[in-house]
C-alpha cells in the first residue's frame, strides 16, 4: 500500500441504521468544526491560555499515535516511509489541513499547511494572535511521527494563518534537534506539563470563588439589617416595589436571554448601569467580564484607541500593542455609558464595529473579529439627536433594538423608602458603623424630597446620615440641608390625585413642623395672616375628629 493510494470512499465506513461511522477501521465522529473552536474557547476562557494549548497539544499527539496505530493493522505498507507518508494523506481526507506538494514535516523547510481548520476557528473566535496557535494539528503530526519512528519527534510551527502569516509551516524534529532554542513550546508535550497548568487554573478558579464569596457575604450582612424591605422577586441589587420598576426589570430579564443590542435611557443617576449588569448577570455571558466606558469622560482623540486598540507605534507613547475594551470584553458585556457624546466621526466607526462584529486596532491593517454584547446607555434624547443631525439615525436604531426606560426616582415613590434601606444597610457596612435604621421622621422625609439627583443622590445622602449619625439610628439631622426642607409635592398617590384641600393641609402642616409649631412665623412664610392660619388649623382638627376645646366662662356672681 501507498500513501496516495488511500481513497476517501474505500477508508470510510457508514452504517446509517447502526448509527456508526467508520474510518480506516475504527470508530469516528463527526464533529462540527465550529463547536471544536468552541470547545477550544471555553478552555482558554476557564482555564487560561496555557492550559488550553496543553491539553489540545496533548489531545493532538494521542490522536495521531492511534492513527497510525490503526493504518498499521489496516493496511501493508510498501515501506516504512510510505507509510509515515499516510500521516499527512490521512488528515486531508479528514478535512484538518491540505499539505502542499514538495516537502514534508521532516524535510529541512518543513511542511505547509494550507486550510487549517484550527487556525480558521481560533480567528473565529480569538482573531490574531501573537503566537502560532494550530496546537492540536501539531500534536497529531508529533504523535503519527512519533509511533512510525519509534522515538519521540515533535512538531512545532515557524509560521501560522493565525497570527497573520500566509500559511501555516511546521517542522518536525528530535527533542535534541530543536535544542534549548524552543525548549519552553517543547514542554506542552510533557504530561507533568498538564497537572501543572490544571493546578495553577484550578488555584485561579479558587481564588475567583473566594473573591465572589466574600463579595456575597457583605450583600448578606447588608441584606439581613433591612429586615423592613417588602419581599419582591427582584434580582439581588434592585428594589423593584413600584409598577414602573418592576415592568422594566422584567423586560431586562426577558432580553438578556438574548444578545440583542440594548439602548437603556433615563435621567443621571436614575439606576441605569445597575441594570445594564442586570442584563449581563441574567445572561449567557455571566461568567465573562462586564466592562464599562463613560464615552463622554475620554476625550475624542483617546476614544477610539479605548474602545479598538492600537499598535506599537502608532501614535506618540504607545510603546507596545495594547487590545481595546471590546477585545478585553470578550465573552461578556461592554457598557457604553453616555452614549449620546460620542462625537459624529466616532459614531461611524461604532457602527461599523456593531454591524461587522470586528473591530481594528489603530495603526493596524487587519480587522479582529469581536464576540462581546453591546449595551449604550444615554440621558439625552436621542431621537430628539437624530432629528438634530448630532446623532446618526442608523446607529440609533442599531443600538436601539430593545429600549428599556429607567424612570426617575421621584415616579417610583414606593421604592424610596425600601432601596434608601438598602444603601443604608450596605453604607453601615462599607464605613463599620453599627446603624441599624432610621427613626420614622426620617422616613417621611425621604419621600416628601423629589430626589433630582435620583438613586445616586439618594446613595449619597444615605453614606452621609451613616457617616454622622450619633447612635445607632439616623436622625433627622443626619440628612442634607436641602432634604431636611423638603415640603411634600402636589403628586399623583397610588395612581389617584389627592384633593387640593388634602395637598393644603399637609403642605401647611409640613410648614407649621418645620418652624417648631411658631404660628406666627408660619403664616408669614405661607404669606397669609395669623387668624387665618389659627382658622385653617381648627378646620384640620374638626375634620380629624378632635374634641373642640371648650370656651371658657365666666364665673357666676354670688
Amino acid at each position: 500500500m501507498r500513501a496516495h493510494d488511500l481513497s476517501l470512499d474505500e477508508l470510510l465506513e457508514l452504517d446509517p441504521d447502526g448509527g456508526v461511522i467508520r474510518f480506516a477501521g475504527q470508530r469516528a465522529l463527526l464533529i462540527d468544526a465550529v463547536a471544536m473552536g468552541l470547545l477550544r474557547k471555553y478552555l482558554v476562557e476557564n482555564f487560561g491560555l496555557t492550559a488550553a494549548r496543553t491539553v489540545l497539544t496533548q489531545f493532538g499527539f494521542a490522536h495521531g499515535w492511534r492513527m497510525a496505530d490503526a493504518l498499521a493493522s489496516t493496511f501493508t505498507w510498501a515501506s516504512d516511509e510510505e507509510w509515515r507518508k499516510a500521516g499527512t494523506r490521512m488528515p486531508t481526507l479528514e478535512g484538518l489541513f491540505r499539505v502542499e506538494p514538495g516537502g514534508g514535516p521532516l524535510s529541512k523547510a518543513g511542511a505547509m499547511l494550507v486550510g487549517s481548520y484550527e487556525a480558521e476557528q481560533h480567528l473565529l473566535h480569538f482573531g490574531r494572535a501573537e503566537v502560532p496557535v494550530c496546537w492540536t494539528i501539531a500534536g497529531l503530526i508529533s504523535g503519527y511521527l512519533s509511533r512510525v519512528a519509534g522515538t519521540e519527534t515533535f512538531v512545532l510551527e515557524s509560521r501560522c494563518l493565525g497570527k497573520g502569516d500566509a500559511a501555516c509551516q511546521v517542522l518536525a524534529r528530535s527533542r535534541e534537534a530543536w535544542g534549548e532554542e524552543r525548549a519552553d513550546e517543547l514542554r506542552f508535550y510533557e504530561p507533568s506539563r498538564l497537572a501543572d497548568c490544571l493546578d495553577v487554573s484550578l488555584a485561579r478558579v479558587t481564588e475567583t470563588l473566594k473573591a465572589a464569596e466574600r463579595k456575597l457575604r457583605g450583600h448578606q450582612r447588608a441584606l439581613v439589617r433591612v429586615a423592613r424591605v417588602a419581599s419582591t422577586d427582584a434580582p439581588l441589587g434592585i428594589v423593584a416595589i413600584s409598577a414602573a420598576m418592576r415592568q422594566v426589570v422584567d423586560l431586562a430579564q426577558r432580553v438578556a436571554k438574548v444578545d440583542s443590542t440594548v439602548l437603556i435611557t433615563g435621567e443621571s443617576g436614575a439606576g441605569k448601569e445597575r441594570i445594564a449588569r442586570l442584563l449581563h448577570d441574567e445572561s449567557t455571558r455571566a461568567a465573562g467580564p462586564f466592562i464599562a466606558v463613560n464615552c463622554g469622560a475620554i476625550a475624542e482623540t483617546l476614544l477610539e484607541s479605548e474602545l479598538f486598540g492600537h499598535a506599537k507605534g502608532a501614535f506618540t507613547g504607545a510603546t507596545q500593542d495594547r487590545p481595546g475594551l471590546f477585545e478585553a470584553a470578550s465573552g461578556g458585556t461592554l457598557l457604553l455609558d453616555e452614549v449620546g457624546e460620542v462625537s459624529p466621526g466616532m459614531q461611524v466607526k461604532l457602527l461599523r464595529a456593531l454591524q461587522e462584529r470586528e473591530v481594528r486596532r489603530v495603526g493596524e491593517n487587519t480587522s479582529r473579529k469581536i464576540d462581546v454584547r453591546v449595551v449604550a446607555a444615554t440621558n439625552r434624547d436621542l431621537a430628539q439627536g437624530v432629528a438634530g443631525g448630532a446623532f446618526r439615525q442608523d446607529l440609533y436604531y442599531r443600538l436601539k433594538v430593545v429600549e428599556l426606560h429607567v424612570p426617575p426616582l421621584r415616579a417610583r415613590k414606593d421604592d424610596i423608602l425600601a432601596l434608601a434601606r438598602v444603601l443604608l444597610a450596605e453604607a453601615a457596612v462599607r464605613l463599620r458603623r453599627p446603624i441599624a435604621g432610621m427613626v420614622p421622621a426620617v422616613a417621611d422625609q425621604l419621600v416628601r424630597y423629589a430626589w433630582p439627583g435620583n438613586v445616586r443622590e439618594l446613595e449619597n445622602a444615605m453614606e452621609r446620615a451613616v457617616a454622622l449619625a450619633r447612635g445607632t439610628r439616623v436622625e433627622l439631622d443626619d440628612l442634607p440641608e436641602e432634604i431636611r426642607q423638603a415640603f411634600p409635592a402636589p403628586i399623583a398617590t397610588r395612581g389617584a390625585v389627592q384633593p387640593l384641600a388634602a395637598i393644603e393641609r399637609d403642605y401647611i402642616l409640613a410648614a407649621l413642623a418645620q418652624n417648631g409649631g411658631n404660628q406666627t412665623q408660619t403664616a408669614a412664610q405661607l404669606g397669609i395672616g395669623s387668624a387665618t392660619l389659627y382658622r385653617k388649623l381648627k378646620q384640620f382638627a374638626a375634620a380629624a375628629g378632635r374634641p373642640r376645646a371648650p370656651r371658657s366662662r365666666r364665673a357666676p356672681a354670688r
